[in-house]
């Protein structure tokens, strides 16, 4: 085994090798994200290897659009040997349904602005202003 692996490192290294700030472990540990950290006689935090995979498991997870409290969900899921596997897919399935109905949203959004935008000359008064309008609720899209 590679000694440095195995060592204690500091909340500064476990940021650096995870892709994440210090603050943002602080924040993981009050959220119970992480375990409370060992401490060392200085009262500084002790971390192992595990805490790195985990922050990178959570950054991972929030990029894939998980909440805070889903991914918590995912960690305490990823631990149940026997039930885990398929409640992490169905809950990914729900977070794709989800995302699935934003990405619809989004596309309405987007076809009312640009209707909106194709309506406005651009220049004139204020009030002729069909995006102005639509933003008063004079006119809808």
């Amino acid at each position: 085994m590679n000694p440095q692996t195995t060592a204690p490192l500091t909340i500064g290294a476990v940021a650096k090798r995870a892709g994440v700030a210090i603050d943002t472990i602080r924040y993981y540990e009050r959220q119970g994200l992480l375990p409370e950290p060992m401490r060392r006689p200085s009262g500084y935090r002790s971390y192992g290897e595990g805490t790195v995979a985990q922050l990178r498991f959570i950054r991972r997870a929030k990029n894939l659009g998980f909440t805070l409290e889903e991914i918590r969900e995912l960690l305490a899921l990823s631990a149940d040997r026997q039930r885990g596997v398929k409640a992490v897919k169905r809950r990914a399935q729900q977070r794709l349904a989800e995302i699935e109905a934003r990405i619809e949203e989004l596309q309405r959004v987007r076809a009312g602005l640009a209707q909106l935008i194709e309506a406005c000359p651009g220049h004139g008064k204020p009030e002729q202003c069909p995006i102005l309008r639509a933003l008063d609720g004079e006119d809808r899209p």
